[in-house]
């Protein structure tokens, strides 16, 4: 159960990064290789609670607590601080397909939940589990794994973001022959276009994809089911369909001035940085030299900014409708529930470095753009948000920016339009697929739905949850 007191007695350490200055030089990924000494001292750190709230894998209140792919994570951790690395990787894999995407990219809600942060402050898991992948990697315990017999049955797969490819890969390995249909140019989903290089970079992606195409798993490209190919061709191709398309239609704001120039979704803007970066090319929507406005304050927005400071741009700005979170969790956010404390990520460090201070504005609504053919200004309103979740402004508090890019950041509402228009698949109102949670089957015979398409914008380990999930489910249909 690692080391006696050692919760109390070791401090915590997070996997070493370069500085806020240096890597917004490059594109190159933040973190740096840890020690491995340093690593096992901080595996110590896990006392094997006797109610592991770091694997329960819930949903409460919008937060997750815990992981929901229900990691073994006080087992791997007591074997790394032993040194028995290979048992700690076949302890993580058999519960996490990808475990090197979601160390890099997971917030943790594991750590959230973790009962050392009751006493002093939670396990570095995360930094354990990027430890454990990047080992099994090295010393070549990732192998291939092509199944001894093949069912005869055949599985067609829409999406290769993290519930599509944990989907493939569970229904592979149960000998079924799976397809994966992908529309991008490039399979990975937001693995490869909605995420930073770095934070993600795109060999770790491209890595795993060509571990699955030699384990027998089909990927066609440029291909949008629905549009370029009917969903009822699939179905009479196929045994089974699985929709992991994503919640990927933009939420939007519908303010005066929203057609001027330089106003962009922040996911377009992101996809175009990347597919630029691993095309050796300038991107077409660009931060360089500009004034750059972020709206919204979430983990896309924070990405946004990182990507604008690599551009070379003149200011970022983000902006955010919450007040500034607190030091310390408030009464009603308790343990277990993820901490709503004030934090710098990664990209607000760099910002800081820049330009000495941080670009978030808390309590901030924009009203309306200005400018004439492009956008030049922002005029903004100040805002409080009541119990029952209404804004409300603040009287006296309104104010003008000056901007040259602005993008919106602010969610998404469910499967993109262009799906929803070429299938008749029911939605719900959310713009969700409708497919309940224990069948995850929609309207249609054999066509099946998971991931951000079922349940909304969510964290990778639900979509990989739900992937995994139901490829259990039509594993059993298609056997019986």
């Amino acid at each position: 159960m690692g080391r006696l007191g050692g919760f109390l007695e070791i401090d915590r350490q997070k996997t070493p990064e370069r500085g806020a200055w240096e890597r917004q030089r490059d594109w190159q990924e933040l973190t740096l290789p840890s020690d491995e000494r340093l690593i096992q001292d901080q595996a110590a750190r896990c006392m094997d609670c006797g109610t592991p709230f770091c694997q329960m894998g819930e949903a409460w209140q919008k937060l997750t607590i815990g992981c929901p792919l229900y990691n073994l994570i006080p087992e791997w951790n007591d074997l790394v601080y032993r040194g028995h690395w290979r048992e700690a990787y076949e302890r993580l894999f058999k519960t996490n397909n990808f475990p090197e995407f979601t160390s890099r990219v997971c917030p943790a809600p594991c750590e959230g939940s973790c009962n050392a942060n009751l006493p002093t402050e939670p396990v570095a898991i995360k930094s354990i589990e990027r430890a454990i992948i990047d080992k099994a990697f090295e010393e070549g315990w990732v192998i291939v794994r092509r199944p001894k017999k093949r069912t005869g049955k055949k599985v067609a797969v829409i999406g290769s973001g993290p519930a599509g490819l944990a989907c493939a890969d569970n229904l592979n390995q149960a000998g079924h022959s799976v397809t994966v249909f992908e529309k991008a140019d490039r399979p990975g989903g937001l693995l490869m276009y909605g995420i930073p290089n770095m934070k993600l970079e795109k060999w770790v992606v491209e890595r795993r994809i060509e571990h699955l195409k030699k384990e027998g798993i089909t990927f066609i490209l440029n291909t949008e089911v629905g549009k370029a190919i009917p969903l009822e061709k699939l179905e009479a191709q196929f045994d089974a369909v699985i929709l992991c398309v994503g919640a990927a239609r933009h939420r939007d704001l519908k303010i005066p001035g929203r057609t001027l120039k330089g106003i962009h979704y922040a996911m377009d803007y992101l996809e175009e940085s990347t597919k630029a970066l691993l095309e050796g090319r300038a991107p077409k929507i660009t931060a360089e030299r500009k004034k750059v406005i972020v709206i919204g304050g979430g983990d896309t927005g924070a990405d946004c900014v990182a990507t604008a400071l690599r551009q070379n741009c003149l200011s970022v700005v983000q902006f955010g409708k919450h007040e500034r979170p607190p030091k310390v969790r408030r009464a009603n956010n308790p343990w277990p529930e993820p901490p709503q404390i004030f934090k710098l990520d990664y990209a607000h460090e760099e910002a800081i470095a820049r330009f000495g201070h941080d670009p978030r504005q808390f309590g901030i609504s924009t009203v309306r753009f200005r400018g004439t053919e492009s956008v030049s200004m922002l005029e903004t309103v100040g805002i409080k948000v009541n119990e029952d979740g209404s804004l409300e402004e603040i009287p006296e508090t309104e104010q003008s920016w000056e901007a040259d890019l602005v993008l919106i950041a602010i969610g998404f509402e469910g499967v993109e339009k262009n799906f929803a228009d070429y299938t008749d698949i029911k939605l719900s109102a959310n713009g969700t697929i409708l497919a309940p949670r224990k069948t995850f089957a929609t309207n249609r015979p054999n066509v099946y739905a998971a991931g951000d398409a079922r349940r909304g914008q969510s964290l990778i380990v639900w979509a990989m949850r739900e992937g995994r999930e139901v490829a259990d489910i039509v594993n059993e249909k298609l056997k019986n």
